[in-house]
């Protein structure tokens, strides 16, 4: 599949520099080096010693055809930075399940008088007291034990 005259590649001779130095080198993440590298094959300037295709820059570095049209479109549009570096992800994939009210909560408890016959909390009796309270549906004792650790807050104390 060909590139309409719109989508083609044209690098100065500093950009071109700049990708093979960056790609030489290997002192930048991977990604951003493997961008480089799909720039540089994508170039149809004077410079380039080559003429390559979607499907040959997929294969030569084993990428699907999509993800070299969207590195070459996103140069295109938004020039080299935004081209080389990953989209940052605006919310993390799994929300997490300790919000601030969550952790006040679980604080609270732990700071609260333990139950009839102990001399304190364990992470057992806070998982059950969160449970048995409705604080939750469901939690991990490794949960309240990140929460309690994030907070510098220890059991024993």
């Amino acid at each position: 599949m060909g590139r309409g005259k719109r989508d083609k590649i044209y690098l100065s001779a500093e950009q071109r520099e700049r990708l093979e130095d960056m790609s030489r080198n290997g002192h930048a993440p991977v990604k951003k080096i493997l961008h480089a590298q799909v720039l540089l094959m994508s170039d149809e300037g004077e410079f380039a010693a080559n003429q390559w295709t979607d499907e040959e820059i997929a294969a030569a570095h084993n990428l699907h055809r999509n993800t070299v049209g969207r590195i070459r479109y996103r140069f295109l549009r938004q020039g080299e930075q935004p081209a080389l570096h990953r989209r940052v992800r605006p919310t993390p994939p799994v929300a997490p399940m300790v919000d601030g009210h969550l952790e006040a909560q679980i604080i609270a408890l732990c700071c609260s008088q333990a139950p009839e016959g102990r001399t304190r909390w364990t992470l057992e009796l806070l998982t059950r007291e969160l449970k048995t309270r409705q604080i939750v549906t469901q939690i991990s004792q490794e949960t309240v034990r990140r929460t309690l650790k994030k907070t510098n807050y220890a059991l024993g104390r």
